[in-house]
C-alpha cells in the first residue's frame, strides 16, 4: 500500500503530525529518505538546492509517505528505511 502523497497536510503544509518521506530525483532515478512536520516546505528546500547532500540531484518528487504522531516514530521509521531491510520494504510495496 502505498499512501497519498500530501495525506494528513493542510493547504499550508503544516501539520502538528510527524512524517516520514520517500524522494526521488526525476532526472536520476535516485531516493532519498527524511522526516519532518512540513512535508511542502522540506519538498522546496530539496528542490531549490538548500540540502547540500542531495542538491546535484534536484528536482524531486515525493514517491511515499508515511505519518506519525510523534517525533521520535518518524525518526525510527526514517532509520529503518536506510537500512537494507527498508529498502527491501519499500521495494516490495512499489517504491521504485
Amino acid at each position: 500500500m502505498i499512501r497519498a502523497v500530501g495525506q494528513g497536510i493542510s493547504d499550508s503544509g503544516y501539520t502538528d503530525m510527524y512524517y516520514v518521506y520517500v524522494l526521488k530525483s526525476i532526472n536520476f532515478g535516485k531516493f532519498y529518505v527524511g522526516f519532518t512536520s512540513n512535508v511542502n516546505k522540506r519538498l522546496e528546500e530539496h528542490n531549490s538546492g538548500k540540502t547540500k547532500s542531495n542538491k546535484a540531484y534536484a528536482p524531486f518528487a515525493i514517491v511515499y509517505t508515511e505519518t506519525f504522531e510523534t517525533r521520535e516514530e518518524a525518526r525510527k521509521r526514517e532509520k529503518y528505511f536506510k537500512t537494507g531491510g527498508g529498502r527491501r520494504f519499500l521495494s516490495k510495496i512499489g517504491v521504485k
